[in-house]
């Protein structure tokens, strides 16, 4: 038994060490796909509604305190530290992810759980079953916890968590500012953005099952394609259902939803990722007069930088409204503005703001809200 639950206790501490890094790397993609799961229950409406919709804007502080107690019991497992609190710790969150893997999979209304980021990304049924996998694991540990003893001395171990924790709050912290350390969205530096946005060669689309309901006298038949009645049955108005008789594979471009909309909502995002040379986008997702004087001299800079050079500067944004009426509060910097979907610029732009230097279609280089100072010289 003792070597049985040795080996649980690696491969679980092991297991929560790296999903942890790996989702520290991107916190707000776990903090995204948190308020995913918000917005899914609050969807009803109600005191459910209610509660939901106030989670929502802690979704990263909920994020950032998960990734870092994931890492901190993998950590505290491996060596040893508070066992019987540990254990108890993973039993209970490897349950509740259990619980958001099923709700994610027989709901289908989440898409992928994100346990181990975009770097490797999993379906729901892998999941699921990894995380079945993995609770018997931890069940393991829990009836064999008394095997489980430190392999250092309290205050070593005590040291390593602690060091655990600030570098996982630091690393977090980081990436929050800097961009993720490993990109692994669609929009990493040298993709083509119009590529991507094409469906893939290899492509199998979805078998796709129409059907519609007739009627001819008294009598109505539901009649599924391509086997379609006479003209003598009439068709019932608003009565066509499609069922997905078999999934296809491979069939959504790895970019499906970055569309660039000019102020009279025509969509420029051909014309301007066609042009030759570079140019910049700059991407504002939440604009925040707080500490927009952090990064509002760059943008000046850098708009300075690209007119000296003959380059072409947009802002892309969300929310035209709020970023025109900001920039003509603090000057007339004759830059134009495209919208873009909020999910596509939460995608593209992990800190707020975000500046891509852009050679055509291709994404050149990126810097988060801490190094566009950088860009601009």
């Amino acid at each position: 038994m003792k070597t049985i639950v040795n080996i649980a206790r690696v491969i679980v501490g092991l297991l929560f060490i790296f999903s942890g890094i790996v989702k520290a790397m991107d916190p707000l993609g776990l903090a995204y796909k948190t308020q995913e799961f918000f917005e899914a229950w609050g969807a009803g409406g109600g005191a459910m509604g209610s509660v939901m919709n106030s989670l929502h804007d802690f979704a990263l502080a909920f994020s950032v305190v998960m990734i870092t107690v994931e890492v901190l019991a993998g950590v505290a497992l491996l060596i040893g530290w508070r066992k019987n609190i540990v254990v108890w710790v993973l039993f209970w969150m490897t349950l509740f992810y259990t619980f958001l893997t099923a709700y994610s999979l027989f709901t289908g209304n989440i898409r992928e759980c994100g346990c181990f980021g975009n770097c490797i990304p999993l379906t729901d049924m892998q999941t699921f079953i990894k995380n079945l996998v993995l609770l018997a694991l931890i069940i393991i540990l829990v009836t064999g916890r008394k095997h489980i003893h430190p392999l250092f001395q309290a205050m070593s171990n005590f040291g390593i968590v602690a060091l655990t924790v600030m570098g996982v709050v630091f690393l977090q912290s980081h990436v929050l500012e800097h961009l993720p350390v490993i990109d692994c969205l669609p929009f990493k530096k040298g993709n083509n953005i119009l590529a991507l946005r094409q469906m893939p060669a290899d492509a199998i689309p979805d078998k796709v099952e129409i059907s519609f309901t007739y009627k001819k006298g008294q009598e109505e038949k539901v009649f599924t394609s391509p086997q379609y009645p006479d003209s003598t049955w009439q068709i019932e108005p608003e009565t066509r259902k499609d069922v997905i008789v078999e999934k296809g594979k491979n069939n959504q471009p790895l970019i499906n939803d970055f569309s660039l909309t000019d102020v009279n909502g025509n969509d420029s995002t051909e014309a301007i990722l066609s042009q030759h040379g570079k140019y910049y986008l700059f991407f504002l997702n939440k604009l925040d007069r707080r500490n927009v004087f952090y990064w509002i001299k760059s943008f000046v800079d850098i708009k300075k930088k690209a007119k000296d050079n003959g380059e072409n500067i947009y802002v892309i944004t969300s929310d035209r409204e709020k970023v025109d009426s900001f920039m003509n509060v603090k000057q007339k910097y004759n830059v134009p503005i495209y919208t873009a979907d909020v999910t596509a610029i939460k995608t593209a732009a992990r800190a707020t703001p975000t500046l891509f230097l852009m050679d055509g279609p291709v994404i050149e280089d990126k810097w988060g809200a801490a190094d566009i100072e950088s860009a601009s010289k």
